[in-house]
């Protein structure tokens, strides 16, 4: 029989069932999703620590280990992330904390001889200098906390950073790995496509129950949730109270989505009615408008206006990093491969008649070379280039929405639901916002459909003098849309 050592702590914690699986796996990368209050951070906390006291001793009798903790802002590692930490570990117990160096100083006795000797370094992502010290770093494992903030490259390249401490001659290490914890991301993020989709050798994805179910368009409480033991009487239906729909399904029921932040570009968007049931299909006969956004994430939108002044937006083609030499041959491939029959009427930002430092030739130039023949849209108000947008988001023909967007379309329909908006500004008092949209990877496919519309003639038409209405000329439907009291059109792709 062991006798126990003297000095050793006992410290209590049941992880739920999803968090025990989580803490089984071996898996290189391992994920935790889940709603708030359901217990993600604790137990990374706990796997950090569980895993430092299975390395074992060096030569000298200690088990070492460095662990980093990462947060995207100093705000928030400070405010949540290390409380949560010293919460579970207090300096007075576990060892003192420096504030100056952000890193916990861990020693304590281990039940079968010698010590714990664990290293803990906080970092922050919004400070250049910690990105550059995280990748000089020598550590045992990493904990992401709320990856949904992170870059898909700072992960990886986290896990270059792992399994290099101890040194073999210490000890070397029992375990390394980066873990990972998250609410909801939405599902055009990188967590979604690695957990529900690609699913990549040596991760591993697990997710928690949401603590509401959503039933026939009610909220009810989920009796498979966890955590619930540590939570006070009616946790999420209380915290539910004058929440957005979107803001439940993300945080409480733990469902993949969006949540929207600022104030929208376009308040006159709704997605329940300007996206459409089905992908649209071209109409043949009518022109194919084409709008761009130029520099390093090109964009472009394409769509047509029906005879009865409706918009169909039919597709968008997003980059990232893209030279606008490469960004041509996909759109001259994307027109040929799908609207082949359709003559192009190509509209781009007027910024583009500018010429690179670098390059004699503009971006017209290059879409000139590439066989695309593209005019600068007639102005760059944004203004006016927002109104178009929404004077057709607001138009109502026959009872059918004045625009509608495909489902080839994500980008822009998540773009014009929100995630392109206007900063809310940090003062106290009455919501202020900025007076510019914010430039993310959402507005430049939103910028392109202005280009597009403007170019189409709707600036003309809000600046025009309202006089008595005229007969409309016969009208086109799209043959995708089964609910339309319009006519189908002669042939189409």
């Amino acid at each position: 029989m062991s006798r126990e050592r003297p000095g050793t702590l006992h410290l209590r914690y049941q992880a739920p069932p999803t968090i025990a699986l989580f803490m089984k796996s071996s898996a290189f990368y391992r994920g935790l999703m889940g709603p708030v209050g359901s217990g993600k951070s604790s137990g990374c906390c706990m796997e950090l620590m569980r895993r430092a006291f299975a390395q074992p001793p060096g030569p000298d009798g200690l088990r070492r280990s460095r662990m980093a903790v990462l947060r995207n802002t100093y705000r928030e590692l400070k405010d949540t992330t290390l409380r949560t930490w010293l919460s579970w570990f207090p300096e007075d117990t576990f060892g003192p904390f420096g504030h100056s160096d952000m890193r916990h100083a861990v020693r304590l006795p281990h039940p079968s001889g010698g010590d714990v000797v664990l290293e803990v370094l906080f970092r922050a992502l919004d400070r250049p200098r910690d990105v550059r010290k995280l990748l000089s770093l020598e550590l045992t494992g990493a904990w992401v906390n709320e990856a949904r903030e992170m870059p898909l490259s700072i992960v990886e390249a986290l896990g270059d950073r792992v399994e290099r401490y101890p040194a073999r001659r210490e000890g070397g290490c029992a375990w390394a790995g980066v873990i990972m914890d998250t609410n909801p991301p939405d599902s055009d993020h990188w967590w979604h496509r690695l957990a529900e989709e690609s699913r990549p050798e040596g991760w591993a994805f697990f997710r928690q129950p949401g603590g509401l179910l959503e039933r026939q368009g009610s909220f009810v409480p989920n009796v498979l949730a966890e955590n619930l033991a540590h939570l006070p009487k009616d946790f999420y239906l209380r915290r539910m109270a004058g929440k957005s729909p979107a803001h439940v399904r993300v945080y409480y029921c733990a469902q993949y989505g969006f949540v929207q932040d600022g104030l929208p570009v376009y308040p006159e968007f709704c997605d329940s009615e300007h996206v459409s049931r089905a992908e649209l299909l071209p109409v043949d006969g009518l022109p194919l408008y084409v709008g761009l956004d130029f520099g390093l994430t090109p964009a472009a939108v394409l769509g047509q206006r029906l005879a009865s002044g409706r918009w169909i937006i039919l597709d968008e083609l997003v980059s990232q990093d893209m030279g606008m030499v490469r960004f041509a041959g996909l759109l001259l491939e994307r027109l040929r491969s799908r609207y082949g029959n359709l003559l192009p009427e190509i509209w781009g930002d007027p910024a583009g008649m500018a010429r690179a430092q670098t390059d004699e030739r503009t971006p017209f130039d290059i879409l000139r070379a590439s066989g695309l023949q593209a005019r600068p849209a007639p102005t760059n108000d944004p203004l006016l280039r927002r109104e178009a947008v929404a004077a057709a988001l607001s138009r109502s023909v026959d009872g059918e929405p004045g625009l509608v967007l495909s489902l080839r379309c994500p980008v822009l329909r998540k773009g014009m639901a929100g995630a392109w908006h206007y900063r809310r500004v940090q003062v106290s008092g009455e919501a202020r916002f900025v007076d510019v949209p914010d430039k993310n990877r959402f507005s430049h496919v939103c910028e392109a459909a202005q280009y597009m519309l403007v170019g189409a003639g709707e600036g003309r038409r809000l600046l025009a003098p309202k006089g008595p209405a005229s007969p409309r000329p016969s009208r086109a439907e799209n043959r995708s849309r089964p609910d339309s009291l319009l006519p189908s059109p002669a042939k189409s792709r």
